[in-house]
């Protein structure tokens, strides 16, 4: 072999060879692309993914509701539980009064017993009542004052006494009178008296707003409409 020959054969490598070095670049410079076409689309994806704008929040969305609204809180009152109070307390008042009586000057086992119940039941009654008025910055009727039910629209005229109010000439008979007379005139004076605040309970109940002033005229007027029938009951059989 010439030098010429040797030098050719060691510059220049073999026509294989060379085509298996461009198939090796070829294939290594596709991976390539392939892997930058590949990234390109995952991190284009994830930049939209990152940029993409979450659902709007409205900085003016309406808060949630109260519980209740203001006309039907637990502490909302109008004019008609004012009057209901007012006038209700000198009534219980009167019928404590009346029913103190019957523990002296009573005959009847019956009439005592249930003298005592309407006490038990009015006394506790009075002293929420005050405390209503009081919460609501309104005046507690004084002790011993009957008045015109304030607000109540009588049919006999504005100053007239609230509905089955007895007069002072009527209590001063009741507390003249003694054994059965007493419990014929106690009986007679009472469901008067009670069919009053049954009355008085009912216009609570159709115009009040306070609940617990609502609550009590209902259990007024169905505690009281049964002693009604007790009572008359009794001056039947008497």
């Amino acid at each position: 072999m010439s030098v010429s020959t040797h030098v050719s054969t060691r510059m220049f490598p073999s026509r294989a060879f060379a085509r298996r070095i461009a198939v090796t670049g070829a294939a290594g410079l596709a991976t390539l692309a392939l892997a930058a076409c590949s990234g390109g689309r995952s991190g284009s994806h994830q930049a939209g993914s990152s940029t993409a704008p979450s659902a709007p929040v409205s900085a003016t969305a309406p808060a949630a509701p109260p519980a209740a609204s203001a006309s039907a809180s637990a502490g909302d009152h109008n004019a008609t539980d004012v009057s209901f109070a007012q006038g209700m307390i000198p009534h219980h008042r009167q019928a404590v009064a009346m029913a103190e009586l019957a523990a002296e000057r009573a005959s009847s086992a019956q009439v005592k017993e249930l003298a005592a119940k309407i006490k038990g039941a009015q006394d506790p009654e009075i002293t929420m009542m005050s405390g209503w008025l009081t919460g609501w910055g309104n005046p507690v009727p004084d002790a011993g004052v009957s008045a015109a039910m304030p607000g109540m629209d009588h049919s006999a005229g504005s100053g007239h006494p609230m509905p089955g109010m007895m007069a002072d000439d009527e209590m001063a008979k009741l507390r003249s009178a003694s054994g059965a007379d007493f419990d014929k005139a106690f009986l007679t004076m009472m469901v008067t008296h009670h069919q009053g605040a049954v009355t008085m309970a009912a216009d609570e109940l159709a115009k009040g707003a306070y609940p617990p002033a609502r609550t009590l005229a209902g259990s007024i007027s169905t505690a009281q409409t049964a002693e009604i029938a007790e009572m008359e009951k009794l001056l039947s059989a008497g």
